[in-house]
């Protein structure tokens, strides 16, 4: 009887005699399972956290910021300052009109749905060719606001999160109420996070003197910057906006990453301690049954392969159970993580392919290593001493 034969016929006894052992297999099952679904969980916050950064980003778009600050909302510029950046060379022109838009980032305390805690949205004052720079943003409901007046139109995701930001409601901003008259989407990006209204309006709210950014659309990247970058009275920066949203999501990222890998790491170790001790119980109640075999015939690999096999199978079960939990509970709810802006980013938790391959990996690795040793045991019982002791 060849080697492979071998191994089928015992892995297929093991197979048919796991209804005997159904506690003990169930352990190894649910552990596995709650280590997948928590592993992809997590990977697919993150997943879905880059997706929306990533989306937000045009390669022809750039802010153009003050040195030094590390985003937006830590950025000033005057208004003079912001007349000039327009006027430069490089940027898109459409219709003797610069495609480029000075604005105004403030943030307002807004109550989660279900939460009393209030958390930070950002209100973003624009200006109307903001919507040229920026084609993704669609109204979805409602009308666009007035310039000058204070009303304002709400991002898909804000509204979906964030209580009393419906069409027609009003919401109090700086002791004044604003009218809300439109709901957006913008493809699922960050600015679906956010409040968009006039930027006077919102520079007038808040008494201040100038913008935080412009954002443009450019034809020429670095004759922009190296036309700003070079005026020493400008002290700005220009940044592409992919550079800027990677730099801006990479916290986020690391943070989400290490929690998946490191909360799953300690949870397959636990896993695999409950698929060696279901193993290596089921080697000990099969002892008997094993040297029978080897008395037989069966040689010592068929006998590794199958128990291996087994615990693969069982590990394998508990990582589809996993993952199906975590696709039904997780995929595509919205969620929000705070920013590097302290501002709340809404985005939905995907559970895509990749995510899912990740967590059967883990769920067979658990498999192979708690099931290696009770193998390496089964192929080494003494044979005459086993059959002996019954």
């Amino acid at each position: 009887m060849s080697s492979l034969t071998q191994f089928i016929a015992v892995t297929d006894m093991n197979i048919r005699n796991l209804p005997q052992r159904i506690g003990t297999s169930l352990v190894v099952v649910i552990g596995v399972a709650g280590v997948v679904a928590v592993l992809i969980s997590v990977l697919a916050m993150a997943t879905g956290f880059s997706h929306t950064v990533a989306s937000t980003a045009r390669n022809d778009r750039v802010l153009i910021f003050r040195g030094g600050s590390q985003s937006e909302l830590s950025s000033s510029l005057s208004r003079r300052a912001a007349a000039v950046i327009i006027d430069s060379p490089g940027i898109r022109v459409e219709s003797t009109q610069p495609l480029a838009s000075a604005e105004a980032i403030v943030m307002v305390n807004v109550p989660k749905k279900g939460d009393k805690d209030g958390a930070n949205v950002a209100l973003r004052g624009v200006n109307p060719v903001a919507f040229a720079v920026r084609p993704e943003i669609k109204l979805i409901s409602g009308r666009m606001f007035q310039p000058g007046l204070d009303e304002l139109i709400v991002g898909k995701a804000a509204q979906i999160q964030f209580q009393g930001l419906e069409v027609g409601k009003k919401i109090a901003i700086r002791g004044t109420e604003w009218s809300i008259v439109g709901n957006f989407t913008s493809g699922g990006d960050t600015h679906e996070s956010e409040m968009l209204a006039d930027v006077e309006a919102v520079i007038t709210a808040y008494r201040r003197e100038g913008y935080q950014a412009i954002t443009a659309l450019v034809d020429d990247f670095t004759k922009l910057k190296d036309t700003l970058t070079s005026n020493p009275e400008l002290g700005i920066e220009v940044v592409r906006e992919p550079d800027y949203y990677r730099g801006q999501s990479r916290q986020v990222d690391a943070i989400l990453f290490f929690v998946a890998y490191v909360v799953g790491g300690i949870m397959a170790i636990g896993a695999i301690f409950a698929a060696l001790n279901t193993m290596y119980a089921a080697v000990s109640a099969r002892t008997l049954e094993i040297a029978t075999l080897r008395a037989i015939g069966f040689g010592p690999l068929p006998i590794v392969a199958s128990i291996l096999s087994e615990s693969l199978l069982l590990s394998l079960l508990g990582g589809l159970l996993g993952a199906a939990v975590a696709w039904v509970v997780f995929n595509g709810n919205a969620v929000s993580t705070l920013g590097s802006n302290f501002t709340q980013i809404v985005f939905p938790i995907s559970v895509d392919a990749r995510v899912l391959v990740t967590g059967l990996i883990w769920a067979a690795v658990v498999g192979l290593v708690g099931g290696i040793f009770p193998a390496i045991r089964a192929a080494r019982i003494p044979v005459a001493a086993a059959l002996q002791a019954q």
